[in-house]
């Protein structure tokens, strides 16, 4: 239940935050861009794998592209938690390039909430606030999502 809020919350809100970046013609990072705005393409169709594959190639020519880090660590996270690991790091390096990166911030307290590590995801949240209240808005309903299924154990109460 949980997996499904956060994929319907956060996987409805990748194409307006995962825009293509402008191609910068005539120099090095041009190949980058346009590998990384195809990889958004494939994203925005839920393309998970293919889009992988483009941010993937995006970041052999320029891995200092921080919006290409964060849509890779998404496209790995909505491919299965055999992925979460890879994903936070990719997360983790969009950030450190860029620390005022909304959207990795939010997609990283979902994995976060994801993996049962709320302190971590509720620290994503108020750094969030300061940056996008919108987008903290969507992350604290997963993490109220989470909270109502912990209440429970995970299993929901029994009506009369």
């Amino acid at each position: 239940m949980l997996c499904a809020l956060a994929f319907a919350l956060c996987g409805a809100a990748a194409a307006v935050e995962s825009d293509p970046l402008p191609v910068p013609t005539g120099t090095p990072r041009e190949q980058a861009v346009v590998a990384y705005n195809e990889g958004v393409k494939l994203l925005v169709e839920k393309r998970y794998r293919d889009a992988q594959a483009r941010f993937e190639q995006a970041l052999a020519v320029d891995e200092k592209l921080a919006e290409a880090h964060n849509n890779l660590a998404f496209s790995l996270r909505m491919q299965g938690a055999q992925n979460f690991a890879a994903s936070l790091q990719h997360y983790n390096r969009a950030l450190e390039l860029k620390p005022d990166l909304a959207q990795a911030y939010m997609y990283r307290g979902v994995l976060f909430t994801q993996q049962g590590e709320m302190a971590r995801a509720r620290a994503d949240h108020a750094r969030l606030l300061t940056l996008d209240k919108a987008l903290a808005e969507k992350l604290a309903a997963v993490i109220d999502g989470a909270r109502e299924q912990d209440i429970y154990g995970g299993i929901s109460p029994q009506s009369d």
